[in-house]
């Protein structure tokens, strides 16, 4: 998935100031064991020579899975899920996940980082469901 993103996003004229992949719960992470987006995110910073930064960002509400609920259901799970610690010298940002459903994560990380002052984010993902 990693070498397929590359290749496709080496081709953009402009690159963000950084990469941050969409986190886990610390609670999903110890019972999954890995989060596939950093994973991603990982390989992505590796090859096109993007900051990685994730420590900024935290899923600080332990949300009930994604995957068993529906677009309105979604919105409302997700909301103030996330923080966003701003450091001036990033302006843009890619979120970096494997599926994007409804956007509903997606949108979420992108309000929290703009009210912190995050000029521009763009989302990459692998898939769109």
């Amino acid at each position: 998935m990693g070498t397929l993103m590359a290749q496709h996003i080496s081709a953009l004229n402009t690159k963000p100031d950084a990469l941050i992949a969409v986190p886990l719960h610390s609670t999903r992470l110890k019972e999954r064991g890995f989060n596939q987006s950093d994973e991603i995110a990982n390989y992505l910073h590796k090859r096109l020579s993007i900051p990685l930064i994730n420590q900024p960002l935290k899923r600080v509400v332990n949300t009930v899975s994604q995957a068993s609920l529906k677009a309105p259901e979604r919105r409302k799970n997700l909301s103030n899920a996330f923080q966003y610690q701003h450091t001036d010298s990033i302006q843009s940002v890619a979120i970096i996940d494997d599926v994007v459903t409804t956007g509903s994560t997606a949108n979420e990380i992108a309000k929290t980082l703009k009210k912190a002052g995050v000029k521009r984010v763009e989302i990459w993902a692998f898939a769109r469901a």
